[in-house]
């Protein structure tokens, strides 16, 4: 829809409120009273706009007080724009006195341009526009979203509509009829519309923290285990969480007291879990436990509406029409799986494969009305899970041998098919397919054949091949473009041909295999899903196939939770939290929700010629900082090469000299010039205290996160920021000497629940050689990718950049042209360090004039790709950041060269080179904490240890096979120590 279409549409829902109006002057020159702060003001602002939850934005922010109080509870975050750069500073004066900065955040606003993706916003209020055009606004605005504005004295209501050529999905496969299908614009992933936390799903070996997702009426729920990632013997915190669709604003939480075992193996937990949450309207519909009743939520606010009386262990749930159909374990019967599940290791594994459905008690089948919960019929029969489906007039399942289809009003036998051919169900990470398209009932049982039905008489129409999909997952169904659909992905053998039959004959209409050449493994442990354009299977990450052009495009750096998968609704494609290590310097981690590209180009021309560098008042002024002291500790981890060590002497016994609090997230330290300075990392505040006595001298508050502390270099304190600035002050009062801002232009999303840049710098820069180096970005494929920068440390002036995107820099292909199995080059930022003659990002080596050289990966043998150690490039990295806290169990640092990917890969770093949790090291020596090699790989158990070895890594001439487990680093000493959480 043309931005012309939408705006006339718009303006169709103006509203005007006359009797609305603030105790309170103009935003827009800081002269709001005290009442602002108050809540009615910003309560009767929030009840008139009908905005419960998400990003609030307020232009003309003033002194900060309604811009604080818009702020009603978790469910939001508010950021406060101004011209004025006073005001700016009053506001966030105010907010951080309320200790409520981070989730009200204040800056200024330098341009006609608000500092926002397209669609991102759920409110924006204002007094006062100033310049802004009024599409500029609406621009920014997500659907539904409302612009709530003052105009000749009255406030009102501008509601943005929602694009007719998104969709949502309401079940785990889309609606009732169980066929995977959005209806719904998406195209392949180019740009970063949000990203939640937290970053890893718990386990790999283990069951899915994810376990159901959908989504209704712009928000998106998830079933998901919040519990430790540092082992999976911690226990679950299983909650029904809800998000904003369009910028990821956690709306709220429903805790689950109790759901399946976490222990149970390999992510395949019962793929019937995903069939306990449902979205429609305004309500959400869920179990609140393993063998909870079934209840309604307000999907606004997650307060139970009603509980349905009867519905205690249900099972499944599917909703049409107002009307809600419910799988119900009977009253005292207990379900093997569900019970065994909790008496053993044994019993868990045991049930994986082999239980039987077929042995347990049939299940009640109820159709209850939904505002009202009155039983409109109750049926008892057995029912293979995920195979209920409803449509305009039946309900169809399958009972172990015929497909079963009820009048959908009354609940009486319409039909039963001729036996039907199935596979036994034995495990439970499978199930089979039943899916309603039209007049036709499709069921693949796992028996390599898919059967056709009439859905008014239940008549076998057709039975053909159907082709093996997916890995310890259901397989793959799906009915687009009125051709059923399948495809031979399951493993690296199979040929990726889809195959797509005529409904009403069987006859196949069109066959292809893939055009593109790259490593396929096997299908990512979950279904694929479709949009009316697009089949989207995973063989590696997610392909977008266009079944009309029949042609694929790969993107091997993203992919979906295990066993849940992706959902593409509301324009977008939504990742849930994964636990796979392929390709691990390359692939998205955290809840990403992905858009496609835009019209015109991602940075225009304008944008891009903008002046980057802003002056401060100490420009020029600058102090010449002391010569260094050995005592020192001026950057992350001391040195440019990051080694955590320093040649201080350290007394044994350690006395307490002084203690300042802070109630806030801390970075690390670095201590220079007698003072210490540390990151507010979630408060965006710089903080400078006296080194002897914890006094605190001076604060200074960016524009965003801070994750680490600066760079002490020649009398300046120099930092990155989430807001995409780097920032240099004066060390002694923390006045401003300039900024430069490293985003190619300011355009700001949400990122694990705060307001961030699109191209986020790191707070740790690094200095070398009187040379200041950074990279910004996120991701090489997103967005245009990432800058490596050199600047000037005193003037802020730019000697180089670097520009990486998804182009390979010689051939200008795409970049997974250099995969490798399930290795890749480094695609993400991090953390810079140097040995004084390359600069480093993760495992990816730069010249000192900021040049890539030679991409990665070495090989496609994990052994191989984990061997390639030594070297004069050996430096200190972690493949998922330095400052990643999550202990996340499939990533740890190295002091070497490389970083394997996949599930036989990622333990070979520790083989061949000194790994673990937290490494420091000297000339000749590499001590560590963190798990035992041994443990890496394939297993539950967590021992860890303090140990030495030798800096450089062991000869190995020929590096092991990937099946032999030898282990090559030889530890000095090793020390056992408990587990540290």
């Amino acid at each position: 829809m043309q931005r012309n279409t939408q705006m006339h549409l718009l303006w169709h829902v103006v509203i005007g409120w006359a009797g609305v109006t603030l105790a309170c002057g103009r935003m827009m020159d800081g002269t709001a009273i005290v009442e602002a702060s108050e809540g009615m003001p910003a309560k009767q602002i929030l009840e008139s706009a009908g905005i419960k939850g998400g990003l609030f934005i307020h232009l003309g922010c003033g002194d900060g007080r309604l811009t604080a109080a818009l702020r009603q509870g978790n469910g939001c975050l508010v950021q406060g724009l101004d011209r004025n750069a006073r005001n700016v500073e009053a506001a966030r004066r105010h907010v951080q006195s309320l200790g409520i900065y981070g989730q009200v955040t204040v800056d200024r606003l330098t341009s006609d341009r608000l500092p926002y993706i397209d669609n991102l916003v759920n409110l924006v209020v204002a007094e006062d526009v100033g310049e802004l055009a009024m599409d500029e606004v609406m621009r920014v605005l997500c659907p539904n979203g409302v612009a709530y504005l003052k105009r000749g004295g009255e406030w009102t209501k501008a509601v943005k509509p929602r694009p007719g050529d998104i969709d949502e999905w309401t079940h785990y496969l889309h609606d009732a009829t169980n066929n995977a299908v959005a209806h719904d614009a998406v195209g392949p992933p180019r740009r970063l519309q949000w990203v939640g936390s937290p970053r890893w799903a718990r386990h790999h070996d283990n069951m899915s923290s994810v376990s159901a997702v959908v989504s209704s009426q712009g928000r998106v729920f998830t079933i998901f285990d919040e519990g430790s990632g540092a082992s999976i013997f911690l226990p679950s915190k299983w909650a029904l969480i809800a998000r904003d669709a369009f910028n990821g604003c956690i709306l709220w939480k429903r805790p689950i007291p109790k759901w399946h075992t976490r222990l149970w193996p390999l992510k395949s937990g019962p793929a019937q879990l995903a069939r306990r949450l449902v979205a429609a309207g305004d309500t959400v519909s869920a179990v609140l436990g393993i063998d909870a009743p079934l209840s309604a939520l307000d999907a606004a606010t997650g307060e139970t509406i009603r509980t349905y009386e009867g519905t205690n262990a249900t099972e499944e749930i599917i909703y049409a029409d107002g009307v809600l159909f419910a799988i119900v374990r009977p009253e005292g019967v207990e379900s093997k799986m569900h019970l065994d599940a909790y008496k053993s290791l044994g019993a868990i594994r045991r049930h994986r494969r082999s239980w039987r459905w077929q042995e347990e008690e049939p299940r009640l089948i109820l159709a209850l009305r939904a505002e009202s919960g009155e039983v409109l019929w109750r049926a008892r029969m057995p029912v293979a899970q995920a195979t209920l489906a409803v449509d305009d007039h039946s309900t169809y399942f399958y009972d172990g041998e015929k497909v079963v289809c009820l009048h959908r009003g009354s609940g009486e036998l319409r039909w039963k098919s001729d036996p039907v051919a199935s596979r036994p169900l034995d495990h439970t990470g499978y199930m089979p397919n039943l899916v309603v398209y039209e007049d036709v009932v499709l069921f693949a049982g796992g028996d390599r054949t898919t059967t056709a039905l009439s859905a008014e008489t239940g008549q076998t129409i057709w039975t053909a091949e159907h082709h093996r999909g997916g890995h310890n997952s259901p397989e793959d169904l799906l009915v687009v473009g009125g051709l059923v659909w399948s495809a031979k992905i399951a493993g690296p053998a199979d040929s990726g041909v889809w195959t797509g039959r005529d409904l009403e004959t069987g006859e196949v209409k069109k066959e292809f295999l893939p055009d593109v050449q790259t490593y396929w493994f096997h299908h990512r442990c979950y279904r694929a899903k479709a949009t009316d354009k697009y089949l989207l299977p995973s063989r590696t990450g997610i392909e977008f196939v266009d079944f009309n052009k029949q042609t694929w495009e790969i993107h091997h750096w993203v992919r979906g939770a295990c066993l849940y998968g992706i959902m593409p609704c509301n324009g977008l494609i939504y990742a849930p939290q994964h636990p796979c290590a392929c390709y691990p310097e390359a692939k998205l981690d955290g809840f990403n929700a992905l858009a496609p590209a835009s019209k015109g180009p991602r940075i225009s021309r304008q944008a891009a010629a903008e002046e980057r560098l802003e002056r401060g008042s100490a420009y020029g002024e600058m102090e010449t900082g002391s010569s260094a002291d050995p005592a020192d500790w001026p950057t992350y981890r001391h040195d440019a090469s990051r080694s955590g060590r320093t040649e201080t002497a350290v007394p044994v016994e350690l006395q307490q000299a002084w203690k300042t609090d802070f109630g806030e997230k801390l970075s690390s330290v670095v201590v220079a010039d007698g003072k210490l300075f540390v990151a507010s990392v979630d408060t965006h505040t710089i903080h400078a205290l006296d080194s002897h006595s914890g006094v605190k001298l001076w604060s200074y508050t960016a524009g965003g996160r801070v994750d680490s502390p600066p760079t002490i270099y020649g009398g300046l304190a120099l930092f990155g920021s989430a807001d995409g600035y780097v920032y240099c002050l004066r060390a002694s009062d923390g006045t401003l000497v300039w900024r430069f801002r490293a985003a190619p232009i300011d355009q700001r999303l949400v990122a694990f629940e705060q307001i961030e840049s699109v191209w986020p710098v790191h707070g740790s820069v690094l200095v070398q050689d009187d040379v200041l180096y950074f990279a910004v970005g996120r991701n090489m494929f997103l967005d245009d990718g990432i800058w490596l920068y050199r600047l000037e440390p005193r003037t802020g002036k730019v000697l180089s950049v670097t520009h990486m995107d998804h182009r390979h820099p010689d051939s200008g292909e795409n970049l997974q042209v250099n995969v490798q199995i399930l290795n890749m080059p480094v695609a993400k930022p991090d953390i810079l360090s140097s040995d004084g003659s390359c600069v480093y990002m993760k495992s990816q080596a730069f010249d000192l004039q900021g040049n890539r050289q030679a991409l990665g990966p070495h090989s496609g043998e994990a052994a191989v790709q984990g061997g390639v150690q030594r070297g004069d490039e050996a430096h200190l990295f972690c493949p998922s950041g330095f400052v990643d806290d999550a202990f996340w169990h499939r990533t740890y640092w190295v002091y070497g060269r490389s970083f394997a990917g996949g599930a036989a890969g990622y333990s070979q770093a520790g083989k061949f080179a000194p790994s673990g949790r937290i490494l420091v090291f000297d000339d000749d020596t590499v001590y560590g904490y963190g798990r035992k090699p041994k443990y890496y790989r394939w297993t539950t158990p967590i021992e860890h240890h303090l140990w030495a070895a030798d800096k450089e890594a062991p000869d190995v001439p020929k590096p092991a096979p990937t099946g032999q487990r030898g282990f090559h680093v030889m530890h000095h000493w090793s020390q056992e120590l408990p587990l540290a959480v």
